[in-house]
């Protein structure tokens, strides 16, 4: 498990807490692992029926952490526990509840849109600069997105990577709901826990009804996953991967 993923309960809500404010939520191998493990434990927990997922104030999460990138691009191997998160992701059998607050970039942006809720605050910008690193859209976001927001507007998102702010993003229907800073996670945990409330069976058919065939998500994902590894080991993604860093430095 990882110190920076924080798994608790409330009631028959699991709350799983991104928690790496230093470095903004960047999400390492481990952390990635840890979640993927909560949500899969979670799902075989009869006690548990909402997964809820929360950020630190200022930051949901600034996407996968670009030095585990940077090893891959330069010759190493890993990313395994991503692609064991994004099964577990597109695959949960609970309903899941999101609140972001801030920077939400890359999967930052992406995980919400597999939740059935998502709470945002008016300083919360959604973005995915995936083509500027080198890199494509992953976590199924080629799939759901244009299904969701139409093929333009997909593609200004995940594309373009053009940052969209909470409230266009509510305006398209990429999140439920934007509240104030400081009733974020009291929204958030209060729809989850009604969520939690009702008639499980009757819960779990309503929302498999609503969701995209899975077996299309998941071929989905195998084909961005598989691109995405491609273009990790390009000489354009090592280019600006290694940019990127310099820059931060």
């Amino acid at each position: 498990m990882s110190e920076n993923i924080q798994i608790t309960r409330q009631g028959a809500v699991q709350i799983i807490r991104i928690s790496r404010p230093e470095k903004k939520n960047a999400l390492t191998r481990s952390m990635y692992a840890a979640m993927a493990g909560a949500l899969r434990s979670g799902d075989a927990d009869p006690d548990i029926r909402c997964h809820v997922f929360l950020g630190v104030p200022g930051a949901f999460s600034a996407g996968n952490d670009l030095a585990d990138f940077l090893v891959i691009a330069t010759g190493g191997e890993g990313g395994s526990e991503v692609w064991d998160f994004l099964m577990a992701l597109a695959s949960s059998e609970k309903p899941m509840v999101s609140g972001a607050d801030g920077i939400a970039v890359g999967i930052g942006t992406t995980l919400h849109l597999h939740c059935d809720l998502t709470f945002a605050t008016p300083r919360t910008s959604f973005h995915t600069p995936f083509t500027d690193l080198g890199l494509v859209p992953e976590a199924g976001s080629s799939l759901i997105a244009p299904a969701l927001i139409g093929r333009q507007q997909a593609f200004a998102l995940l594309a373009m990577g053009e940052p969209f702010p909470a409230q266009k993003a509510l305006e398209l229907g990429i999140i439920y709901r934007v509240v104030d800073e400081a009733d974020l996670e009291t929204e958030v945990l209060a729809a989850a826990q009604r969520i939690a409330a009702k008639p499980p069976q009757a819960l779990k058919i309503a929302r498999d009804l609503m969701r995209a065939p899975q077996s299309s998500l998941l071929e989905r994902i195998q084909e961005e996953s598989a691109h995405f590894r491609d273009r990790l080991k390009s000489d354009e993604a090592r280019t600006a991967l290694m940019t990127f860093m310099s820059r931060k430095k």
